[in-house]
C-alpha cells in the first residue's frame, strides 16, 4: 500500500480546490489534493470566470495568475442596462468604471478552461502540492491528532487539515454530518460565446429585464471581430428551448434582447447550460475540517461573485495557515478552525443574501417591481457615496483577518 505524509488534503479539483491547493502550498505548507477527474481534461466547462482585484492577489500568490492572463480580457467597466418597461428597449444606462477607484481594471475575464490548465501546472510546478488525479477519497477518519484518508487506489494518506472543496453535493460536507439550506430559482443559465460588431472597450455589461440577467462579458478578439462570453439567465423550460436551436433564429432572439447594444452578433462554438441554485452550509468547519467553494456556498452567477468568493475563503484559510506555520502553531486545531469560520461566515451570509436579492429583482415580472428596481439603480450610481460603496463591495475587498 502506499503511503502518502503531507499537511494539507485538498478533496476536490474544481478552481477552487486546485487554487487552494496552489495558494496554500505557497505558504510552506505541503499540499495534496485529490480529483476524480484526469489532470489533462480540459473537460465540458464552456464558461469563463471575471476573476477580480483581490482574486488575482490570491493567484499571483498561488504563482498561477502568469499562466491565466494572457488569455483574458481586461473588465474596466460594470455596466447594468435596465429595460423594464413596457416596451423592449434601455430605460436606464449606469457604468461603475474602475478607473473611478484604481489604476488597474476591476479584473480580468478568463476562460474555465485556460484557468484549470495554469493551476495544474503551478501545482506540477510547486515542490510542495501535489495533485492526485482520476482518484476519489473513499474513507475519511477525522481524529483530534489528525487525518487518515483511503484513495480509491488504495493510497492512504496522512494530513493535519482537510479542505472539502468537492462541491455542491458534497460527500464530505455530508459524512461530516454538517447541512445545507437550498433553494431554486426555476431558472438555468445557457452559455455560450459571441462576436459582435460593436468593440465592448473592456466592458461588461449585465441587461435586466425579466426572468433573469442576460449578461455579455468582453473576451480577447477573435479574428479581429471583438468576442464576448454570454451567460443568460432564463426560466429552465426557455433555456432548453433556447439551448436547442439553431445558431440564425438563437442569434435573431439575443439581437433582440440585446437591443443593438452590440450590432449583429454571431454565436461561436457550442452551448451548455447550467440550473441556477441558491446554497449555504450550515457550518464552515468540523473536526480539521474547513469547507471552501461551492462546498460552502453557491449562488447564481450575478456580478462575478461566485468563484471570487470562494477565492476569498481560500485566501483567509491560507493566511491563518501562514499564521500557524509561522508560530508553529496546529493549522488543524480548533482554535484555527473557529478563527476561520468566524472570519469567512459574515461576509459569506451577506454576499449570498445580496445575489439572492438581485437575481429575485431581476427575474420580476410586475411592471411596478421593475420600476422600483430601476429606482434603486439609478439612486446607487448617481450618488457618489453609493456608487463608490458599491463597487467596493462588489469587488469583494476586505480587511485582513484578525490576529
Amino acid at each position: 500500500m502506499k503511503h502518502i505524509e503531507t499537511d494539507i488534503l485538498v478533496i476536490g479539483g474544481g478552481l477552487a480546490g486546485l487554487a487552494a491547493t496552489a495558494r496554500l502550498a505557497a505558504t510552506g505548507a505541503r499540499a495534496v489534493c485529490v480529483d476524480p477527474a484526469p489532470a489533462d481534461s480540459a473537460g465540458s466547462d464552456l464558461r469563463t470566470t471575471a476573476f477580480l482585484t483581490p482574486a488575482i492577489s490570491t493567484l499571483t500568490t498561488a504563482g498561477a495568475w502568469s499562466g491565466m492572463e494572457t488569455a483574458g480580457a481586461p473588465l474596466w467597466t460594470m455596466r447594468i442596462v435596465d429595460a423594464g418597461g413596457r416596451e423592449r428597449m434601455v430605460r436606464e444606462t449606469c457604468d461603475f468604471n474602475a478607473r473611478e477607484m484604481q489604476e488597474t481594471p476591476f479584473g480580468w475575464n478568463i476562460p474555465n478552461r485556460t484557468a484549470r490548465r495554469a493551476l495544474i501546472d503551478r501545482i506540477a510546478a510547486a515542490g510542495s502540492a501535489t495533485l492526485v488525479a482520476k482518484t476519489r477519497v473513499t474513507h475519511l477518519l477525522r481524529r483530534t491528532s489528525g487525518v487518515t484518508a483511503r484513495l480509491s487506489d488504495g493510497t492512504a494518506v496522512k494530513a493535519k487539515l482537510v479542505v472539502a472543496a468537492d462541491g455542491r453535493n458534497s460527500n464530505t460536507r455530508e459524512t461530516a454530518g454538517i447541512g445545507v439550506k437550498r433553494w431554486h430559482y426555476a431558472q438555468r443559465a445557457l452559455v455560450f460565446a459571441v462576436t459582435h460588431e460593436v468593440p465592448h472597450d473592456g466592458t461588461s455589461t449585465e441587461i435586466h429585464r425579466t426572468g433573469g440577467p442576460l449578461t455579455l462579458v468582453p473576451m480577447p478578439d477573435l479574428d479581429g471581430s471583438p468576442c464576448s462570453s454570454v451567460v443568460w439567465m432564463v426560466p429552465g423550460p426557455r433555456a432548453v428551448e433556447l439551448a436547442a436551436m439553431e445558431d440564425a433564429p438563437l442569434e435573431r432572439i439575443l439581437n433582440g434582447e440585446t437591443m443593438g447594444l452590440f450590432g449583429d452578433m454571431t454565436i461561436i462554438g457550442d452551448r451548455a447550460v447550467w440550473p441556477i441554485i441558491g446554497q449555504m452550509t450550515e457550518a464552515l468547519t468540523a473536526g480539521r475540517l474547513a469547507l471552501i467553494g461551492e462546498t460552502a456556498h453557491v449562488i447564481p452567477p450575478i456580478g462575478a461573485q461566485g468563484l471570487n468568493i470562494s477565492l476569498g475563503d481560500v485566501e483567509m484559510l491560507a493566511e491563518l495557515v501562514a499564521d500557524a506555520l509561522a508560530s508553529g502553531t496546529d493549522f488543524g486545531a480548533t482554535e484555527l478552525l473557529d478563527r476561520y469560520a468566524r472570519g469567512r461566515w459574515p461576509e459569506m451570509a451577506v454576499r449570498v443574501a445580496g445575489v439572492d436579492i438581485l437575481n429575485r429583482f431581476a427575474q420580476a415580472e410586475a411592471q411596478p417591481v421593475r420600476d422600483l428596481r430601476r429606482f434603486g439603480l439609478k439612486v446607487i450610481h448617481d450618488l457618489n457615496p453609493l456608487r463608490r460603496a458599491a463597487m467596493q463591495l462588489g469587488m469583494g475587498a476586505r480587511a485582513r483577518h484578525g490576529r
